[in-house]
């Protein structure tokens, strides 16, 4: 996959009401065009499939025409450009699904739980999304139905309004650095040509002399598991945020237990 790498893209850089219009389904519908069965979720889904692919980088109006077998001019019966396609395809991706077990089957820590999980799936599917800068979104049917679904499971914790939004807010945080830490290191491989094991093993001589001289007298004590790939940082971290959380929640309902 071509990484795509070069300037970020940013959510909400077109014309933001077109964009709504789209989004929402709330627009004047094209009229029928050249090619039979072109449709907005077509012209989607394929921007998807390329930006998968082939990262970022490759995405353009006149590739997707290409993949669609039609003409350039023909996309923008549909949608007006690149920017406003990109915001398409964020909320295209971020669909919830419909199973509710797919935040857990109990309180909200499983919803919290799940929902680490399944972000650093998205992620993981969609490599392009830590490329686009999403600090102001635009907020289609994909995004809220899954706000909803995950306020609906968190709302229990008894906290105020926006410390729910931050305790999701937390949760992205941590996901976006691990899933990038994650698509760095698989980038590195390709481009280096080294294994990650390869990579370290290239170190070992002048590590190992590191350690002899005494300057390191804590990492020349660690365990050898301990950069071994057997610990799984995501989950520990995970867990411990969710730890914090459990904490504050408790002390949260104590005043009013003790009251």
């Amino acid at each position: 996959m071509n990484s795509g790498r070069g300037e970020t893209e940013t959510s909400g850089g077109g014309d933001i009401a077109r964009t709504l219009d789209l989004l929402w389904d709330t627009g004047p519908r094209p009229s029928r065009g050249p090619k039979p069965g072109l449709t907005l979720e077509r012209i989607v889904e394929t921007a998807v499939e390329v930006a998968d692919r082939d990262g970022l980088g490759a995405l353009s109006m006149r590739r997707i025409a290409t993949e669609l077998g039609t003409g350039t001019m023909s996309l923008y019966r549909y949608v007006p450009g690149k920017a406003e396609l990109l915001d398409l395809m964020l909320d295209r991706v971020q669909r919830p699904s419909e199973e509710p077990a797919d935040l857990g089957d109990g309180g909200w820590r499983a919803a919290l739980e799940a929902l680490g999980r399944a972000t650093l799936a998205l992620y993981r599917r969609h490599p392009w999304l830590l490329e686009v800068n999403q600090s102001r979104p635009i907020l289609g049917p994909s995004a809220l139905d899954g706000m909803e679904k995950v306020l609906t499971r968190i709302k229990p914790m008894g906290l105020s309004d926006p410390e729910l939004l931050s305790a999701i807010v937390m949760i992205d945080g941590y996901v976006v650095g691990a899933a990038r830490t994650q698509l760095y290191q698989e980038q590195a491989e390709r481009s280096s040509g080294l294994t990650d094991a390869q990579f370290w093993e290239a170190q070992r001589p002048a590590l190992e002399k590191a350690m002899l001289s005494g300057r390191y007298p804590v990492l020349a004590g660690l365990s050898e598991d301990t950069f071994g790939s057997g610990f799984d940082h995501f989950e520990f971290g995970l867990q411990r945020i969710l730890d914090g959380l459990e904490v504050f929640v408790a002390g949260r309902a104590r005043p009013e237990q003790d009251g």
